[in-house]
């Protein structure tokens, strides 16, 4: 019998690259994606009949808020997706006895530690972004116990969405001069190295439940990442990449996102 998946937010770039992972899968997974029109996480009644109408084993949230500095402006938007969404998620798991895994942030932390953060470190967000997904976890922790919670740092895709290494080569196109901050520091990590990892928990029924860091393991600095960007295009020569320490937004960052992998379960 086939292995049900249920796939969240999959218009996102984390969504994107699992169904492209699965379209090569020679598994017995039957993957399910819905976008935010198909399916809002935040409407419990349309969420619960969706469920009632399907038999899932898994549920990966891909849903979320991403945008730091409006969920500043605008918090209330970033808590009803965020946490409220994934509390009505975590509901539905429990009754339906789906297996939720949860994508978290670093942005839990406040980035004032000077070494890597592990899952035993006491969160503490210095944002509305980081407060919405810190309250999204504790739901799921509250309501279930068949869930995996997985922060990742500095997530982005080379295919999809809207992402710091995109954005880069987007600028690249009408710009000779590039400036950008070394004063946070974190580990980019590749959307097809999140799918892996996450489409491999469920091949292998990984049944060690809990909460999870991953994270590519190249620890650098914005501008680091953006060097490496232009070398891995060749447009070192073309494009002046100059150190913006004075870099701000609108809403606090933390200057440290580095996460200590967790035991490898994959």
């Amino acid at each position: 019998m086939s292995t049900k998946v249920l796939v969240t937010g999959a218009n996102g770039q984390l969504g994107k690259t699992i169904k492209e992972l699965s379209s090569d899968n020679e598994d017995d997974l039957d993957f399910v994606f819905v976008s935010k029109e198909e399916l809002d996480i935040t409407e419990a009644k349309e969420l619960r009949l969706f469920f009632n109408n399907n038999n899932f084993d898994y549920c990966i949230n891909c849903a979320a808020y991403t945008n730091v500095d409006k969920a500043e402006k605008t918090p209330k938007i970033a808590f009803k997706v965020n946490a409220e969404g994934v509390k009505n998620l975590a509901e539905l798991c429990k009754v339906t006895k789906t297996i939720l895994i949860h994508i978290s942030t670093d942005y839990v932390f406040d980035g004032e530690k000077e070494t890597p953060y592990t899952i035993k470190d006491i969160p503490n967000p210095i944002n509305e972004y980081g407060k919405s997904k810190l309250l999204g976890e504790q739901f799921v922790q509250e309501v279930l116990d068949g869930y995996f919670i997985i922060r990742v740092s500095w997530l982005y895709s080379k295919k999809y969405g809207k992402n710091f290494y995109r954005t880069i080569l987007e600028k690249t196109k009408t710009e000779n001069k590039l400036f950008v901050t070394d004063a946070q520091i974190g580990c980019p990590t590749n959307t097809e190295s999140l799918a892996k990892y996450i489409v491999n928990l469920i091949r292998k029924n990984i049944n060690i439940f809990g909460l999870y860091h991953f994270c590519d393991n190249k620890v650098m600095t914005w501008y680091d990442f953006a060097e490496q960007i232009l070398k891995e295009k060749k447009l070192t020569s073309q494009i002046m990449l100059i150190k913006n320490s004075n870099y701000c937004t609108f809403a606090k960052r933390p200057k440290n996102s580095v996460l200590l992998n967790s035991n490898s379960l994959t």
